[in-house]
């Protein structure tokens, strides 16, 4: 399974607890417009499978104590010691020791803490141990040293760079994250969790809180820029946001990665499977 959901994540440092706090909300809520902007996995065995991201499909229905958009990240008193509390309640997998792997799968790390292991009876975790747990969690942000964000698939070398100048450009910016949350920030729990369950099947075409995904995601493209252009890193005279043309002239076209690819499968009957994939590798496809 995780051969076949191959993707790629940003990793985002904070500064401080408020920090992290702020921009896990907005990255969380948006993860889903990540998802619709960046899909590209719209085949399975070499036929279409009826979704942009099917790859965002398989982890919707993988393990809901571990993956997902944990709701208590939009709730008051959000913080280190909730995600803590969060992480420690996930049911293990395993105590890695002397080179092995101790199946402890559906064990308490609470229970853990207090030596009472069934798996290891008298033994308490280490650093170490608690560094591997926080591994097998898997939501769509998952909080360590950084915040990783987890709801893009892989693409080209394009792609692989507009992803993190996407994400630096919402959250590095007070002013421009507060303006990505303003995108967000009255979206119910029951509209995210459809936002969730419809961006993996519809992608663009999907809607929330009356408003359709592909306007959402325009905005939050726009306001990528405006953050790049405010932190004004230039290589050779020019901006960050170069790195965001390729996410301009898709949402030209009107047609995200995976709609382009299942055009080429649909329009060129000699051209194979792997020509689209290898195409992948090189550049946007019809390019």
């Amino acid at each position: 399974m995780m051969l076949r959901t191959c993707t790629v994540q940003a990793n985002l440092d904070f500064a401080d607890e408020a920090d992290m706090v702020k921009k896990y909300r907005v990255s969380l809520a948006l993860q889903p417009i990540a998802t619709a902007l960046f899909a590209s996995s719209p085949f399975t065995e070499g036929r279409p499978n009826g979704f942009n991201s099917y790859r965002m499909q398989v982890w919707a229905d993988t393990d809901p104590d571990r993956c997902g958009a944990p709701e208590f990240v939009f709730e008051n008193g959000f913080g280190f010691e909730r995600y803590a509390d969060y992480a420690l309640d996930v049911p293990m997998y395993f105590v890695y020791r002397n080179g092995k792997y101790i199946d402890c799968a559906g064990q308490s790390f609470r229970a853990f803490l207090d030596g009472k292991l069934p798996a290891l009876p008298g033994q308490v975790p280490t650093v170490g141990d608690w560094a591997n747990h926080l591994t097998t969690l898997f939501p769509d942000v998952r909080l360590k040293k950084v915040l990783e964000m987890r709801g893009a698939d892989a693409g080209d070398a394009k792609m692989l760079l507009a992803l993190p100048s996407f994400w630096v450009g919402l959250l590095y910016d007070n002013m421009v994250c507060d303006a990505a949350w303003d995108l967000a920030k009255n979206w119910s729990a029951e509209d995210r969790r459809q936002l969730h369950a419809d961006v993996p099947r519809l992608g663009f075409k999907a809607e929330v809180h009356g408003r359709k995904v592909a306007d959402i995601v325009r905005e939050a493209i726009m306001f990528a820029q405006h953050g790049l252009q405010r932190r004004a890193q230039r290589l050779h005279g020019v901006d960050e946001t170069r790195y965001l043309n390729v996410l301009l002239d898709m949402m030209e076209r009107g047609r995200s990665r995976a709609e382009l690819l299942l055009e080429q499968h649909e329009n060129y009957d000699d051209l194979e499977m792997q020509d689209i994939f290898d195409a992948c590798r090189l550049r946007a496809p019809l390019d």
